[in-house]
Parts: C-alpha cells; sequence; structure tokens
C-alpha cells in the first residue's frame, strides 16, 4: 500500500494478498472460459437480424439491465458497417414508465414480456443477461419470446440455471463472482459490436 501523505509504502496488512492482483486473475481466468464459437454464432444471428431489418431486444436486472443498455447504445452507434443495413436495438430496460407500469399493475415478473407482446415480431431477436439464469422476469421474457416466435440469445454465469434451456444459443461464463460475470459479459456484447462493425469478419 502508499501511503498518500508521504508517498512512502506501507505492508499490507494482508501479506501475500492483493484483492485487486485476485480479482483481475479471476477476471482473466473467466474470459478464458468463454465459448468464442458461441460468440461468433451469436455475431452471425444479430447480422441476419439486420439485414433483414429484424429489431434486436436486450434484457437484464441489475448490472444485467445497464449491460443491456450499453450493448444497446454500441450496437445502434458503432455497430454499422458498408453496405448493411444498421442494427435495430431496443433495450426493455430502459422503458420505466413501462416497467414500473406492468410491476404496479400486475407483477414484476411481466415487465419484459408484456414489452415484448407490444413491440416483437415473429423473426425478431432477444439477447437475455442474466448472471444466474434464474431471474423471473428473464425466465418469462424468454418463454413469451419463444411464443412470438423471437430467436434467443443468452448471455449466463456458470450453470445457466432454467435461461439455458430456453434459448436457441447460450453462452456461459466460469466464474463464480458476480463482477467478474458481468465484466465478462460486457467483453462478449464488446466483441459482437466488434464482429458487425467489422461485417462479421471474426
Amino acid at each position: 500500500m502508499v501511503e498518500l501523505s508521504t508517498g512512502r509504502a506501507k505492508e499490507s496488512p494482508l501479506v501475500g494478498h492483493s484483492l485487486p492482483k485476485d480479482y483481475a486473475d479471476g477476471l482473466a481466468a473467466a474470459i478464458q472460459s468463454l465459448q468464442l464459437e458461441t460468440v461468433e454464432a451469436m455475431g452471425l444471428i444479430l447480422h441476419e437480424a439486420r439485414l433483414h431489418r429484424r429489431l434486436i431486444f436486450v434484457i437484464g436486472n441489475g448490472g444485467s439491465a445497464a449491460s443491456a443498455s450499453h450493448l444497446m447504445c454500441d450496437l445502434n452507434k458503432t455497430g454499422r458497417a458498408k453496405d448493411v443495413p444498421l442494427p435495430r436495438v431496443i433495450a426493455l430496460t430502459d422503458d420505466m414508465p413501462s416497467i414500473t407500469a406492468w410491476a404496479n399493475d400486475t407483477a414484476f415478473e411481466n415487465v419484459f414480456a408484456e414489452q415484448l407482446e407490444n413491440l416483437a415480431t415473429a423473426g425478431d431477436v432477444l439477447i437475455a443477461i442474466s448472471t444466474s439464469g434464474r431471474s423471473r422476469n428473464i425466465i418469462a421474457a424468454l418463454k413469451r419470446a419463444k411464443g412470438l416466435g423471437l430467436s434467443t440469445l443468452g448471455l449466463t454465469g456458470p450453470d445457466g440455471g432454467e435461461l439455458k434451456d430456453l434459448v436457441d444459443i447460450c453462452l456461459f461464463v466460469q466464474a463464480t463472482n458476480t463482477g467478474q460475470i458481468e465484466d465478462a459479459h460486457n467483453a462478449v456484447c464488446h466483441m459482437l459490436v466488434a464482429g458487425l462493425r467489422g461485417n462479421i469478419k471474426w
């Protein structure tokens, strides 16, 4: 540790232990666990969706909601490529009036499924981001998406929960630390954006 007032090094109270290093090592392992062929398959689904002007929906809770918004922003702004249509992406996490209305009037489980009912058409794509794969509103949305004829992609943690059985393509992150799983998901999202920007020249 460094004492800010003098700049002199002080011995850490946890000799031989560094939280930043441990976290960085765990994150590196999480990134190494990614199934890159799965990322490629997801990228091709998104590429086909933009070619046919299909909508791409993204959902998540908490930190995964932030990842959904981030992916939406990146795809709409920088997921552009020459001579192909622009992606059309909606983060269902961002419509707070609809989310609070459905949560208040029915149940929080419905906040994404009911938005899909209004907006989605067969052939569209739903990307579900969930570290546990067990969030009830994510599961409800995936079931509704299947009924509406959407393609479904999932980003999840080490076991995938119920989500893994409800998506067409599932990417697992082999980590137990939620932050590391979320960081790895963000890395995957950036890979997808880079692939679309480069016309899927993986």
